[in-house]
C-alpha cells in the first residue's frame, strides 16, 4: 500500500513537471519559482502538495493559452499571491498542526 501510494505520487509529480516544462517562458520560470516557494511553505508533501501543484499548473496553462500575462496572474506582489494560493490548501499543513499544538500546550499549562 505505502509503496503503491509513493509510486503514484511520483508519477503525478513527473506528469506535473512535464506539463510545466511545456509552458512557454515566462510562465515556465514563474511556475518554477512558485513551486520552489510552495515546497517550503505549502501543505507539506504527498497528495495535498500534488493537488496544489496540479491546480497551479492548470492556472498557468490556461493563462498561457489565453495570453494572460504572468503579472496579471500573480499581481504586484508574487509572495502575496503565493500565500493566498497556499491558503486554499490547509489540509496537512504542518504549521497549522504546530499552532494547534502550541495553543493546546499553553491552555493546558495555564488551566491549573
Amino acid at each position: 500500500m505505502f509503496v503503491s501510494k509513493m509510486i503514484d505520487e511520483k508519477k503525478r509529480y513527473r506528469t506535473y513537471k512535464a506539463r510545466t516544462a511545456a509552458l512557454p517562458q515566462p510562465y515556465r520560470a514563474s511556475i518554477d519559482a512558485l513551486e520552489r516557494y510552495l515546497m517550503y511553505f505549502g501543505p507539506g508533501k504527498g497528495s495535498e502538495l500534488m493537488l496544489m501543484l496540479e491546480d497551479l499548473a492548470d492556472l498557468f496553462e490556461t493563462a498561457a493559452a489565453d495570453g494572460t500575462p504572468v503579472a496579471a496572474i500573480v499581481g504586484e506582489d508574487p509572495v502575496e499571491f503565493a500565500e493566498a494560493f497556499r491558503l486554499n490548501y490547509p489540509v496537512g499543513d504542518w504549521i497549522i498542526r504546530e499552532r494547534e499544538r502550541l495553543t493546546r500546550a499553553i491552555t493546558e499549562a495555564t488551566a491549573n
